[in-house]
């Protein structure tokens, strides 16, 4: 696909792979710590044409959800190829947002970084907690915290 780039802190990047295409990631700086989070979703049909795209969320609002990834591209989101909602919150210290959860439908819920607390339970940067059964996910930050929320079939 040719595609080579360095990518930041508050940038998404979405491949889907297909057959023949080579992939890696490195850090580039022999001084710089990198932390990243790589995140596979399994395709809802096989087959599917090789893509790349990306989003940069570094200025997104703080104190609300970002749809990153959706099976349409709906509100300018990364189309996937999957049932699946991916959004990305950053929150300030005593924020709170709420995601309703449609019924029948579970959430994962990753903190990138910070601590927040999702229906009463504290997670820290790099836990997750999964969802179901609930009709929304309160989530408060007890710190500056940034977070990814998988809304899944």
């Amino acid at each position: 696909m040719g595609n080579g780039r360095v990518i930041r802190s508050g940038e998404f990047q979405y491949m889907a792979a297909g057959s023949g295409v080579q992939h890696s990631e490195f850090n580039p700086s022999k001084t710089e710590p990198l932390r990243l989070l790589q995140i596979w979703i399994q395709p809802d049909v096989k087959g599917v044409k090789p893509r790349y795209a990306e989003k940069n969320y570094s200025t997104a609002p703080v104190g609300k959800f970002n749809l990153v990834a959706s099976k349409s591209g709906r509100d300018g989101s990364i189309a996937i190829h999957q049932d699946a909602n991916l959004s990305f919150a950053k929150l300030d210290d005593g924020h709170a947002v709420e995601y309703p959860l449609a019924a029948k439908r579970h959430a994962w819920v990753h903190v990138a970084e910070g601590e927040v607390s999702v229906n009463g339970t504290k997670l820290n940067g790099g836990d997750a907690i999964g969802v179901s059964d609930e009709n929304v996910l309160k989530i408060s930050a007890a710190k500056p915290s940034q977070i990814l929320l998988f809304d899944l079939n």
